[in-house]
């Protein structure tokens, strides 16, 4: 319901500010001045941004059984039988990759400004660039390697059978087991 009502309060917003036909929409781009234009991409790429926030966090039971591995755990610690113990160097190893999550998310938008700026210029240096583009690229691999050890790290902390317990538990809801490399989230 609740997404529902999201798309439609966003429909209704893009229609009032978006023309009707593709003459009009031409119109408006030639009277509009070029700093408000890109304000409007911004705009749309926030709430683009925003869209794909909600759907997360209003998702269908699908999005939560897709959590990430050690959060998942989490939820299911008195189906596992996790210790207390258990629990608390779980809970340390998910906000210590939060954390790293979240000062690469930071590093990553930095150096894609930087990339915006030097294609911006007027003479592009690809050599800038392409440094730039494979930080970008190296962040994104850390991440994932980063998720890798996470998700290892809490394997270790369960025992044999608790593993099997869960690994069991995911197939029988119809959920496969995350890829360790796949898709690093926060939320680890």
């Amino acid at each position: 319901m609740r997404r529902l009502i999201g798309g439609g309060f966003l429909a209704c917003c893009l229609s009032f500010v978006t023309p009707a036909s593709g003459a009009e929409a031409e119109k408006f781009r030639q009277s509009v001045p070029e700093e408000l234009s890109e304000a409007w991409e911004r705009l749309q790429q926030a709430l683009q941004d925003w869209g794909g926030r909600l759907k997360e966090r209003f998702g269908s039971r699908e999005s939560s059984e897709d959590r990430p591995v050690i959060s998942q755990l989490l939820r299911y610690k008195d189906y596992l039988g996790l210790s207390p113990d258990q629990v608390k160097k779980l809970e340390q190893l998910r906000d210590s990759f939060q954390r790293q999550s979240i000062r690469n998310e930071a590093d990553s938008r930095i150096v894609e400004l930087d990339i915006e700026t030097l294609l911006d210029s007027p003479t592009v240096d690809v050599g800038k660039v392409e440094t730039k583009i494979r930080e970008a690229e190296k962040l994104r691999a850390d991440l994932r390697v980063a998720r890798i050890k996470a998700i290892e790290l809490a394997k270790a902390v369960l025992t044999a059978e608790q593993r099997k317990k869960f690994s069991d538990s995911l197939e029988s809801r119809g959920a496969r087991a995350p890829r360790a490399g796949q898709n690093p989230s926060a939320k680890e």
